[in-house]
């Protein structure tokens, strides 16, 4: 078997790999990524792309057909990857994230590859009221990232067939260490904060819902989502994630103060109301992916986020402005010139 994972230098595609390594070991795993964070490496132990079998290093909107040459499956994680870099980059977003995605799969299914698992996101329910989403509620985007999402996820789906599965992963928000870890997701931000001036500020009222998923967890649905059952339907959207894991903002710090003793918690209560609150259903995926199902608690992953800190001696309080916040990470690329407006690389890099 031959998987392509697309974006595998990027948060998640560490612990995608290992996975994919662990449960298809005579599999040939093949890498693609532009490598824009390739060098935000936190505290691991070796290279994580030493597990792929062959690494491209090449854009996701300009893919060469011998990329997809027997390839049976393909995981697609390469985005511009969160609201405040689509805001900063909106056209780019939707180039990459929507269109190139698209294309992608066209050429994909040209190609003969069977399988195609998209990373898409809940987030594209945006504002709601407290019943839990399910799969079939009305979509409300309300950013660039998440109204690529489910632009991608519409044309995905008019491009399923017996011959081309497509399975579109909606994932709770990610969290959890990583060999390239990123620090502009709440639980993460808020373990920073603890361990760095043992204050969480929290820049909401704190009343939003937020599902959570383990980066762990995310990559055990993908593994699911190559193999899982055809009886399925040529086409499956799912809310991935776990009912236990719906937490208001304040919980998610009340946890962290748990795990790192002597933390205060600071609440922006003249905040403007956080338009993206939502608390989401994730009884399908429990019901067609009993084996899959997320395993890590809130408080193993602070914990976790706790030791792998320490590890990396990290002790800047000032990280919002640093190369762990994605945005960040792209703007010094760009200053220097090595990424134009576009976010294609340059000759000086």
């Amino acid at each position: 078997m031959k998987i392509l994972i697309t974006g595998n230098m990027g948060y998640v595609g560490p612990s995608v790999v290992r996975r994919l390594r662990q449960s298809n070991p005579d599999a040939t795993l093949i890498g693609f990524d532009t490598g824009y964070f390739a060098h935000c490496l936190t505290a691991a132990e070796f290279l994580p792309e030493r597990r792929v079998d062959l690494q491209y290093f090449a854009d996701v909107r300009h893919p060469q057909p011998e990329i997809l040459r027997g390839v049976d499956a393909i995981v697609h994680l390469a985005a511009i990857s969160n609201d405040p870099m689509g805001k900063t980059f909106e056209e780019v977003t939707d180039a990459i994230n929507f269109r190139a995605s698209v294309e992608l799969a066209r050429q994909a299914k040209a190609a003969g590859v069977r399988s195609f698992v998209f990373a898409s996101s809940c987030s594209m329910y945006g504002m709601a009221d407290d019943t839990p989403r399910k799969e079939t509620s009305p979509l409300n985007p309300l950013t660039a990232y998440a109204k690529s999402k489910v632009s991608t996820e519409t044309e995905l789906q008019k491009l399923a067939d017996k011959s081309f599965r497509v399975t579109c992963l909606r994932f709770a928000t990610a969290c959890g260490m990583s060999d390239r870890l990123r620090l502009d997701l709440v639980v993460n931000d808020f373990v920073a904060c603890a361990v760095t001036s043992k204050n969480i500020t929290i820049l909401s009222d704190g009343t939003p819902w937020r599902p959570l998923i383990h980066v762990k967890d995310m990559a055990r649905a993908f593994d699911w989502g190559i193999k899982r059952d055809a009886a399925l339907g040529d086409f499956v959207a799912v809310n991935v994630g776990s009912d236990v894991w719906n937490y208001r903002v304040t919980e998610l710090a009340e946890a962290v103060a748990k795990v790192v003793p002597g933390v205060s918690i600071s609440i922006n209560k003249a905040a403007p109301q956080d338009s993206r609150s939502y608390r989401v259903d994730f009884s399908l995926y429990r019901r067609i992916a009993p084996d899959h199902q997320p395993q890590v608690d809130l408080l193993t992953t602070v914990a976790e986020l706790k030791e792998g800190l320490g590890a990396m001696g990290f002790d800047d309080p000032n990280f919002r402005s640093s190369r762990y916040m994605r945005l960040q990470a792209l703007k010094r690329l760009r200053e220097t010139g090595a990424l134009d407006a576009e976010l294609n690389w340059t000759q000086q890099a």
